[in-house]
Formats: structure tokens, sequence, C-alpha cells
């Protein structure tokens, strides 16, 4: 099948604004790799902040994530702690350093961007852009990463009366209204 001129050019256009984020991450002492990191465990649940779920969302070797966690370890960023769940693995979460150091992600000015050049017309695009996205995880034969609230196995308000309003049925765990937002890489997502 012919790809059009449009996507063609769509697609140059992704990769060139990739590219010129990329650029506004070389200051610091954090290099893309490392800004990756910090935005993936940023978002992910406490189920999902693993190296093997880290290294499947970023399509990267467990080696090389091996590698950017330890950085990111000396360099204050994160802190490894025991898996509470499975006692085999650990854990990574971000200190207070990293989430001041998200405060100013050069990701940031891109959806600055964004928004002011889409205006009204966002929910199209970003539509567009999932639409996207979840034909290029199929075709790598990716995991979808979704957050939450849009998995198959996320159960709404069963729990009323507690900080810990939401279950997830697959992992049989409570969820807070809060962790209900973020990406799981158990995601599974709903049937249309």
């Amino acid at each position: 099948m012919p790809i059009s001129p449009e996507a063609l050019e769509a697609a140059r256009l992704i990769d060139r604004l990739e590219r010129l984020t990329r650029f506004g991450e070389q200051s610091g002492d954090l290099n893309p790799a490392q800004w990756e990191a910090l935005r993936y465990l940023g978002q992910a649940n406490r189920f999902s902040r693993t190296p093997a779920a880290l290294a499947d969302y970023l399509a990267s070797t467990r080696g090389t994530i091996s590698r950017t966690l330890a950085s990111l370890e000396t360099k204050g960023y994160v802190e490894r702690r025991n898996n509470l769940r499975d006692g085999r693995s650990v854990e990574f979460v971000l200190t207070g350093k990293a989430a001041a150091t998200l405060e100013g992600d050069p990701l940031l000015a891109l959806a600055e961007d964004i928004e002011k050049a889409a205006g009204s017309d966002m929910v199209p695009m970003l539509e567009g852009l999932r639409r996207t996205l979840r034909a290029a995880i199929a075709r790598n034969r990716g995991r979808a990463f979704g957050a939450c609230r849009s998995c198959s196995y996320f159960r709404a308000n069963v729990r009323p009366d507690s900080p810990s309003v939401h279950h997830c049925g697959l992992l049989d765990e409570p969820l807070s209204d809060e962790e209900s937002r973020l990406i799981c890489a158990e995601h599974q997502p709903r049937a249309a």
C-alpha cells in the first residue's frame, strides 16, 4: 500500500519534534534516556516501577535500563526498594529531587507548543495520535501501558468509604483514585 505524502510529512514532523525536544534535554546532568526513565516512573503505578516494565515501555534492553537506573540512583533521582509483591524483584521510586526536576521537563515546552498550535482541535489530534500509537505497538508486538481507568480489569467505586475506592481485578489489589490515573504494565484495553 503506498504511503500518502501527507502521512510521510506527518512522520517527519513527529521525528523532528522529538529531536528538538531531545536537544532540550542536553542541559543539566541528565541524558535523554534518563529523562525518559524519570518520565515513565513519574506516571507508572506501583505495580509497574520495575526495570523489566521500564525496558518494555521504552522498547529497550534490560542491560541498558539497568545502567540508566543505576546512574539515576547514584545521582539521587531514584531510590531502589524491594518489591513487596514479588520478593525476587526491585522497584524504583522517584525522589524529591526527581519530582522537582520533572517540573522543568523539556517535554512541557513541547506540550505548550502543541496546545498553542492545536487550539480547539486538540481532541481529534490526540485521538489520531492514540490510534497511531496503538498501531505502532501492535506492529512491534509491544505492551499497551494504559491508565488503570481504561483497563478491562479496573473495577470502579467498589469501596466508596475507603481511600482505595477502586480495585484491580487482575492483581486483586485496591487502587486509590490517584493510582487509577497512572499507567500500568499489565493494562488490557477494554473491548470497544
